[in-house]
């Protein structure tokens, strides 16, 4: 089952290219692709998914939909932490890595 939760833009910026935005979730605020959606403005309310805000909604809708999950506990993916993403690791070859001898 896929979940989209509601949030409000706070502000919209370009991140290497891309157009994106910082949304406030209740007291948290996350980053936001808004490629999909490129129309939106600081003050829209969004639906996000997985990092992507996949449609815009009027402030009632998004009042409902966040009442209606936080009725279902289902929000408690915003509660984690976030984490900046890294370049993957240098290939590593573990034929070359040479066990201690005890």
């Amino acid at each position: 089952m896929c979940l989209a939760i509601p949030g409000k833009v706070i502000e919209t910026f370009d991140k290497v290219g891309m157009l994106m935005a910082r949304v406030q979730f209740g007291g948290i605020t996350r980053e936001v692709c808004l490629e999909y959606i490129p129309e939106t403005v600081v003050d829209d309310y969004v639906l996000v998914h997985v990092g992507f805000a996949i449609s815009r909604i009027d402030e009632a809708e998004a009042e409902r939909t966040y009442q209606a999950l936080k009725e279902l506990d289902q929000l408690t993916e915003l509660r984690s932490p976030i984490v900046e993403e890294q370049s993957a690791p240098a290939f590593h070859d573990p034929a070359a890595v040479r066990s201690k001898d005890p």
